[in-house]
C-alpha cells in the first residue's frame, strides 16, 4: 500500500519522511512533493492510496488537491494536516469527504495511528471490492454454466440473462458467434503441485487481452464464447492467437471450434459441436480444427476382423506381453489412420475387441472344465470393460491373458488344460498330438496316456468333438461357405469335413444351418 505526503515546507516533509518507520506499518513511502501541482501531476502515474497533505501551501491548497485528486482516483484515503486548530477548515475538509484532520503539533504516535486508520479502511474498501467481483463472477460463470453449458431455456421473463455476451457481438457488429474449447498441455509437476491449473489460468487471462470474449473454466480446458471472425476468419486468426500463447506461455494448445450461430440462444449447439469435436484431439495431425472439418466423416472399421481374433487369441494363449503391446497399437493405428474414423466407430472397434478376449476366455473356461468360474469372471469383466478407451485396451486384455494364466490354467490337471486351450485357439492349424505336447513341454505318448486319463476320450476324438463344435457354431451365427467353416476349422478338403460332421451330427453341414442350433453348443 503506498502513501504520498505533500507539503511546501521541506523541513516538515522531510520530517515525516524520517521520523515515521513507514515500511514497519506496512506502507510503501513515495517521494514527497513539495506542492500541490506536483502531486497532481504524479498521481495519475504513481497511484497512491494515502494521501497526507498540509491544508495551506503556496499554489493550491490542501483542500483544492484534496478535490481534485478525489477525481482522479475516488477511492483514495485523504488526511489533512494542518498548523492551526481551525474549525472553519475542519467543516470544509468534513464537507469533501477529507477522510482525518490533524494537527501538525500532533505526535508521531498519533500521526501514526491516523494513518493506521485510513490504512485500514483501504485494505476493507479491497476486500468488499474483491468480493464484488467475485461475486458477480460467480454469478456470470453460472450463467454461462446453464445457457452455454447444460443448454437451458432463457426465461421469458428474464431475457436479459445473456447480457454479458451478447454485448460482445453488438461491440462486433452483431456478427456471429462460437463456442471454442482450448485444452492447455505442457506444465509438468516441477513447476509446483497445481502447476495444470496455473496455466489453464494463465491462458484464460491471455486469451481477454487477445480476443473479445467470455470464457468459464472447465477443469483442464477452457471455454471460450467469441466472435466468429475473430477466431475463424480468412488469415487464421486461431492459429495466430494459439502460436503466441503457446509462445510465451511455453506450452501447448489444442483448439477445437464449434458451429457458428447468430442467435445467442444457440450458443449452446456450438457449444455441443466444440465438445464433440474436442474427443478428435488425438486423432488429428493439426492443434486447432473446427467440428465442420469433422462432420463429414462416415465411420471407420467398427468390427475385429477374423484373421485379427485369431492372432490376438494366439498371443493371449502364449501369455507373451510384448506381442499383445504390439498388437494394440498395431490395431489402434490402423484405426487412426482412416480418414473416415469417428468416435462412434472408435469405440465400437474397441469393443469389438474386448467382446472377442471376453469370448476367448469364455471358451477356455468351458473347454478346461471351468464353467463354473464363467459367471463370475463375467460379472467380473463387463464391470471392466464397459466403455473401454484407447489408452486402456492393452490393460484390459493384459489382465484377460494374466486372469486366464493366473487362475485357470495352473493347479491339478494343468497340462490337459493348457492342451485343450490350445487346441481351442489353433483349430484351423495343426493341432496334432506331436505339436500339442511340444507346446506344453511333454512326450506325445505321456500326453496321450493323460488326455486318456482325465477326460475318457482319446486325444484324436477330443480334437474331433471341438472341431465338430466350433464348425456347429459358425454355421449357426454367420452366413460364411461350407468351404471357409471347413477351413476355419482345420479341413482342406470339403467332403472329407461334410463327411466327419455327418457323422458327429447326424446331419450335412447345409441341413444343420437350416435347423435350429443345440442347446449344448
Amino acid at each position: 500500500m503506498r502513501i504520498m505526503i505533500v507539503d511546501d515546507e521541506v523541513i516538515i516533509r522531510t520530517g515525516l519522511a524520517k521520523v515515521i518507520n513507514w515500511n514497519d506499518l506496512g506502507l510503501e513511502l513515495l517521494e514527497p512533493a513539495a506542492s500541490a501541482e506536483e502531486a497532481l501531476e504524479r498521481i495519475p502515474h504513481e497511484k497512491p492510496h494515502i494521501l497526507l497533505t498540509d491544508i495551506q501551501m503556496t499554489g493550491k491548497s490542501g483542500l483544492q488537491l484534496a478535490e481534485e485528486a478525489s477525481l482522479i482516483l475516488p477511492e483514495l484515503e485523504i488526511i489533512i494536516l494542518s498548523g492551526y486548530d481551525d474549525f472553519v477548515y475542519t467543516q470544509q475538509a468534513i464537507r469533501q469527504n477529507i477522510s482525518d484532520y490533524i494537527l501538525k503539533t500532533s505526535r508521531p504516535e498519533e500521526i501514526m495511528n491516523t494513518v493506521l486508520k485510513a490504512k485500514q479502511r483501504v485494505e476493507e474498501s479491497w476486500v468488499n471490492h474483491s468480493q464484488n467481483v467475485i461475486s458477480k463472477s460467480d454469478e456470470k460463470d453460472h450463467m454461462f454454466q446453464r445457457y452455454v453449458i447444460d443448454g437451458e431455456s432463457i426465461p421469458l421473463d428474464k431475457p436479459n440473462q445473456l447480457l454479458f455476451l451478447s454485448q460482445i457481438q453488438k461491440e462486433n457488429g452483431n456478427t456471429s458467434m462460437q463456442v471454442v474449447i482450448i485444452v492447455a498441455e505442457g506444465w509438468d509437476q516441477a513447476r509446483g503441485a497445481n502447476a495444470n491449473s496455473l496455466l489453464v489460468y494463465a491462458v484464460q487471462n491471455m486469451l481477454h487481452e487477445l480476443l473479445t470474449c467470455v470464457t468459464l473454466i472447465q477443469k483442464n480446458r477452457i471455454v471460450v464464447v467469441t466472435p466468429t471472425q475473430q477466431w475463424s476468419g480468412d488469415f487464421q486468426p486461431d492459429q495466430f492467437i494459439c502460436h503466441k500463447i503457446e509462445r510465451l506461455l511455453k506450452c501447448t494448445l489444442y483448439a477445437a471450434a464449434g458451429v457458428a450461430v447468430t442467435d445467442m440462444k444457440e450458443l449452446h449447439e456450438s457449444y455441443r459441436s466444440a465438445d464433440y469435436a474436442t474427443g478428435y484431439q488425438s486423432f488429428l495431425p493439426k492443434k486447432s480444427w473446427s467440428y465442420e472439418e469433422i462432420r463429414q466423416r462416415t465411420g471407420g472399421k467398427s468390427i475385429c476382423t477374423r484373421e485379427e481374433e485369431q492372432r490376438l487369441a494366439v498371443i493371449l494363449l502364449d501369455n507373451d506381453v510384448v506381442a499383445l503391446k504390439n498388437w494394440v497399437q498395431q490395431y489402434i493405428q490402423e484405426l487412426m489412420d482412416d480418414p473416415q474414423l469417428t468416435l462412434q466407430s472408435l469405440a465400437a472397434a474397441i469393443q469389438s475387441v474386448t467382446i472377442v478376449s471376453q469370448r476367448w476366455l469364455d471358451r477356455l473356461l468351458k473347454i478346461t472344465g471351468r464353467e463354473n468360474m464363467l459367471k463370475d469372471y463375467s460379472v467380473q469383466l463387463q464391470a471392466s470393460m464397459n466403455n473401454v478407451s484407447k489408452d486402456e485396451l492393452f490393460q484390459q486384455l493384459y489382465n484377460i491373458m494374466r486372469m486366464y494364466h493366473t487362475d485357470i490354467a495352473e493347479g491339478q490337471a494343468a497340462h490337459i488344460n493348457k492342451a485343450r486351450a490350445f487346441i481351442e485357439v489353433h483349430l484351423e492349424h495343426d493341432v496334432s498330438l506331436q505339436r500339442v505336447a511340444k507346446h506344453i513341454h511333454v512326450h506325445p505318448n505321456h500326453l496321450s496316456d493323460v488326455f486318456k486319463k482325465e477326460t475318457g476320450i482319446t486325444f484324436g476324438d477330443f480334437v474331433t468333438r471341438i472341431k465338430m463344435q466350433r464348425a456347429m457354431e459358425v454355421l449357426a451365427g454367420s452366413p460364411a461357405k461350407i468351404s471357409e467353416v471347413a477351413a476355419q476349422v482345420g479341413y482342406s478338403d470339403v467332403k472329407y469335413f461334410s463327411k466327419i460332421f455327418k457323422k458327429h451330427t447326424g446331419k450335412t453341414p447345409s441341413e444343420f444351418r437350416g435347423s435350429t442350433p443345440c442347446d449344448s453348443l
